[in-house]
């Protein structure tokens, strides 16, 4: 909220939100915007990338000192996972966990960030670049509902969680569902470096 008031945005703000990663940064605000309750936010399809093939006019120069904002938000809407919550739901036959890192860390072939590599014992592999084209723009609204229908089956959205390594990238998914007109997932914040951490039982597919 702090970061929010110094960048003076409002409550009645409409914000966009881009980055130069595939949208994962800009998810990951995106979602924490919405968790306090501001809707009127959204992600640039594409990024900074799509905005240079479209000819978007773009400027390097300083902008002129903002005026901050006395922003102010006392909710949180959307829900996160806590680590033994996680472990509960890997138990339920209606709940599902999704971890969206790319196939090689899911397996435990390559681990550039953690210190031990492999996944959670449970949950399922749907990595978050399945969501883009090659041009790095979200796939059409049928398309991603029938990647995420598929994933999920039986299972309703909103006993769904997402993770990945440190809690972004997850929101990528968490974004895609929200394009494809699902209920909101929830997201486990500590991710795979919480879990790894905390000597939890490790899974690969080595």
């Amino acid at each position: 909220v702090k970061v929010l008031g110094h960048l003076g945005v409002h409550t009645h703000s409409h914000v966009i939100i881009y980055d130069r990663n595939n949208g994962a940064f800009a998810a990951r605000m995106w979602w924490m915007m919405r968790s306090i309750g501001h809707d009127t936010v959204q992600v640039l399809n594409g990024g900074f990338a799509q905005a240079l093939t479209e000819g978007i006019e773009m400027e390097s120069e300083s902008l002129a000192e903002i005026e901050p904002s006395n922003y102010e938000a006392d909710v949180w809407g959307w829900e996160t996972k806590s680590m033994t919550e996680v472990e509960v739901d890997l138990l339920a036959t209606d709940k599902l966990v999704i971890d969206v890192r790319g196939e090689a860390r899911f397996n435990g072939e390559v681990e550039p960030i953690d210190l031990i590599a492999g996944h959670i014992p449970g949950a399922v592999n749907a990595p978050f670049m399945h969501n883009l084209n090659p041009d790095g723009t979200f796939k059409t609204v049928s398309e991603l509902q029938n990647h995420y229908k598929a994933l999920l089956g039986d299972k309703k959205s909103q006993n769904v969680t997402f993770h990945c390594g440190s809690g972004v990238t997850a929101c990528h998914s968490i974004l895609a569902l929200e394009i494809a007109g699902f209920d909101t997932p929830a997201l486990y914040v500590g991710s795979w470096s919480e879990w790894s951490r905390n000597n939890k039982s490790i899974a690969t597919n080595e």
